[in-house]
């Protein structure tokens, strides 16, 4: 790959993430959309479901973006044998991060949601979404693998094609397994959290299959485990911890944000949850071009090209700005019809459309700050953003808890957190990227 950060190349490895986004997100407006028409207690559990999971995958995920960079980094410096052994170690942690997450959700979900989860009825449907959900989070951090190599060596398409396939076999057994079609029991929100474990599955077979059809296992000696190397395994945990880390806080704070709207009662929960819902695909664009800033300018880094970073990220915010501003137009347009996607309640519907409004600024501010975010991420210097997370992130949690129980909010009132988080995580990663010492740094 040649040292190119035009407008054309930044969307050649952007687009087929944005589209695996599409489809990643389908599932996520599936189930919302689906649920939302069994009950409003389902709408509800499966938000505070679907974040529990979500904030352990977080780990993975974590793991995976500093592994991303790594790769990045060799494949600019052209050492693709290197590369191999870094997916290999990098198997080493996630394998085992794996059953640790499982075993979280199967022994200790119940005990850390109850105390916390106002309404019994919640809590029970909670529980038994996560009960089918937990045995996803194998295939889930297999992806997660996967992805880390594919976009680390800027081949993503695949992405979108593993994607589509999880997001198809989604839709058709939410729609079996939730309504009981086809012959198969009516398992509501049971069978959402089925039919996404068995999606996750799939998807890691096509990967499976694609990348030893493609001879990747050859090219980049993947999967050869030579010998455990305990310096390269230092070096990838050293780069990646912090990644975890500000991850996993990240997503438990949305998850606590969660916790604390629940408070208001079992109906603003599902009003947040379909804002949720609506809040992802406003985002797509967002991790797309994120994942390419990062990846991109790691490779930049390796290739010596330090100075092409600021223009670099430039174009990708232009680019990044302009996909979000696509979405919020059209949900500023036609918000009711967006709503009615998901619930025919009126109430629901009158609630949900202020905060959707409220979300659309908020997201605009995020598409400028994750790519300046990403961009710090991208230098190596994850110490450096996992700082900066826990700074924003406590503003946030502060900002929401105040507001709830100090001036009594309404839900709407509350989404606004989302335009403050947006505006300090663009404002600090922007200071450090102009201040900082990031140019030489070692990956």
């Amino acid at each position: 790959m040649e040292a190119d950060i035009s407008y054309k190349r930044i969307w050649h490895v952007a687009y087929p993430i944005i589209l695996g986004s599409v489809a990643q997100n389908l599932i996520n407006i599936t189930d919302t959309a689906f649920l939302g028409h069994v009950g409003e207690i389902e709408l509800g559990a499966s938000a505070l479901g679907g974040m529990f999971y979500f904030v352990l995958i977080m780990l993975g995920l974590g793991f995976g973006t500093g592994t991303q960079i790594i790769i990045a980094r060799r494949f600019g410096e052209g050492a693709y044998r290197d590369i191999g052994k870094t997916f290999d170690h990098a198997l080493y942690f996630m394998l085992p991060l794996a059953f640790f997450c499982f075993f979280i959700m199967l022994f200790f979900a119940g005990p850390i949601l109850r105390p916390v989860v106002s309404s019994d009825r919640i809590y029970a449907a909670t529980m038994d979404y996560i009960d089918y959900r937990m045995f996803g989070i194998f295939f889930a951090i297999a992806q997660i693998q996967f992805r880390s190599f594919y976009i680390g060596i800027a081949s993503t398409r695949v992405i979108t094609w593993s994607t589509v396939f999880m997001a198809v076999v989604n839709i058709i057994l939410d729609y079996a397994l939730i309504f009981g079609h086809w012959g198969l029991p009516a398992m509501g929100i049971k069978g959402a959290a089925l039919a996404s474990a068995i999606a996750e599955c799939c998807a890691v077979i096509y990967l499976w299959l694609y990348t030893v059809m493609q001879k990747h296992k050859l090219h980049y000696g993947l999967l050869r485990f030579e010998g455990f190397d305990k310096k390269l395994f230092g070096r990838n945990f050293q780069l990646s911890y912090p990644i975890m880390l500000q991850n996993f806080f990240s997503l438990s704070v949305w998850f606590a944000f969660f916790l604390i709207v629940e408070k208001l009662g079992e109906q603003a929960l599902a009003i947040s949850n379909i804002i949720r819902s609506v809040y992802i695909v406003l985002m797509i664009p967002v991790w797309g071009f994120a994942s390419a800033a990062n990846s991109l300018v790691s490779f930049l880094l390796g290739s010596g090209k330090a100075k092409q970073v600021f223009p670099l990220l430039r174009r990708i915010i232009v680019l990044c700005v302009g996909g979000v501003l696509i979405f919020v137009v059209f949900s500023m347009i036609f918000p009711e019809w967006i709503i009615r996607l998901y619930t025919n309640d009126p109430v629901l519907i009158t609630g949900a459309i202020p905060v959707l409004f409220i979300v659309d600024f908020g997201a605009v501010s995020i598409a400028f700050g994750f790519i300046l975010f990403n961009g710090v991420l991208g230098t190596g210097k994850t110490k450096v953003s996992f700082l900066i997370e826990m700074m924003v992130l406590s503003v946030y949690l502060i900002f929401v808890y105040v507001v709830v129980h100090f001036f009594n909010a309404k839900v709407s009132e509350v989404w606004l957190a989302e335009l403050v988080y947006g505006t300090l995580i663009a404002s600090f990663s922007w200071i450090y990227l102009i201040k900082g010492h990031w140019a030489t740094g070692i990956v």
